[in-house]
């Protein structure tokens, strides 16, 4: 058997800063940490982001991430460590001085004012002229693709369109760095879909570098430039979202990420190939580790570009088991298969041909195996 936005528009005055080698680190975490009776968190935690850069801070609920952002807000002071922004340590730095902004997930918008008033709010604490306050508001609305609400209730305004409003209050005194706390968190998931690709697209035409926290992979690949994942306290891994994704460097990381086709190994021979021993027979990889026969290893199997054989089909670095489930998702089908024992989740091409159904034998050939260290 075979197996298979809105457009950000000329009129709006911000100008993207471009990315390069030479974009300066505007923001510097050194080492921050900050302990509670539950333990540390953050727990020893550095980052840079750089002008114009968008940097999200992912992991699970209670990891340090609203921590991080209210130490960099100057809302919570830090046991030990340090934050420098454009090299200058802003430890005494009142709140109101440095010029960032924030946005949250109830975005806090004033009931009693309307689209204009609540976006107006800070600008006129900055005791700008009427007519600049007019014309910034029309520029940040043009940007978030709301122009003409601004006489409208904010009562009356969708989830959506009251997170757009919120976002072009925050944007609206032009902040030094502006940080976002789960914004998306509130919505519907239909709708934060649509919303994740679309902020991205505002954030970088505002030219704003960014603090972006989320528990959301998803949301986070959407929007970020580079992401740093954390757990209990700790950064874990830090890179591009590709790289990310691509090369996870822990079990955590992996399972946080929605890559569950995790088992354990042994390390049979140094390769190359590396082989490595595990209940479901000796499988191979080509990732450059140099490591000895027999250290303990965590094997993933990675879910995508599978090639799927026929029923008892015999072959080198192949996994034979029965079809549990299968689900349709669009693009591909999500097959759940038991094998030696364990249940691993793979996805088949729509386009490739037939895809076995429950209670079928199935013989899966995955391109990429990776090894990751044992816990």
């Amino acid at each position: 058997m075979d197996c298979n936005h809105r457009p950000t528009g000329e009129l709006f005055r911000y100008v993207p800063i471009p990315q390069n080698e030479s974009a300066m680190s505007l923001l510097e975490a050194h080492h921050l940490t900050k302990s509670y009776n539950e333990g540390r968190f953050p727990d020893d935690i550095s980052f840079a982001v750089d002008e114009g850069e968008i940097l999200c801070l992912l992991g699970p609920s209670g990891c340090g991430k609203t921590t991080l952002l209210r130490i960099i807000a100057g809302l919570e002071i830090p046991d030990s460590g340090k934050v420098l922004f454009e090299g200058r340590d802003i430890r005494d730095v009142p709140v109101h001085q440095r010029n960032f902004g924030l946005m949250f997930q109830d975005q806090a918008l004033f009931p009693h004012k309307n689209v204009f008033e609540n976006i107006a709010f800070g600008l006129r604490m900055q005791r700008l002229p009427k007519e600049e306050t007019r014309e910034r508001v029309a520029e940040v609305l043009h940007l978030v693709g709301m122009i003409g609400f601004e006489e409208r209730d904010v009562n009356e305004l969708s989830g959506g369109e009251q997170q757009r409003v919120a976002l072009a209050r925050s944007l609206a005194p032009r902040p030094r760095l502006l940080m976002l706390d789960e914004p998306l968190g509130s919505l519907d998931r239909t709708l934060r879909e649509r919303l994740m690709n679309e902020l991205r697209t505002i954030l970088k035409g505002a030219g704003v570098t960014a603090i972006y926290v989320t528990h959301d992979q998803q949301e986070a690949f959407a929007v970020a430039d580079r992401v740093v994942i954390m757990d209990r306290g700790r950064k874990v891994q830090e890179g591009r979202p590709e790289e990310v994704y691509q090369r996870p460097a822990t079990e955590f990381v992996a399972r946080f990420l929605g890559l569950a086709n995790l088992l354990p190994g042994q390390v049979v021979a140094v390769g190359p190939p590396l082989a490595v021993e595990t209940a479901l027979g000796q499988l191979t990889t080509t990732d450059s580790l140099v490591l000895p026969v027999g250290q303990a290893v965590t094997v993933l199997i990675r879910p995508e570009g599978v090639r799927c054989l026929g029923a008892g089909t015999s072959a080198e670095n192949c996994i034979a088991g029965q079809v549990q489930a299968r689900s349709f998702r669009g693009g591909h089908y999500q097959i759940t298969v038991a094998a030696a024992g364990t249940s691993l989740r793979f996805e088949l091409d729509v386009l490739n041909g037939p895809v076995p159904g429950p209670g079928e034998q199935v013989t899966l050939c995955p391109h990429r195996v990776q090894v990751l260290p044992a816990t």
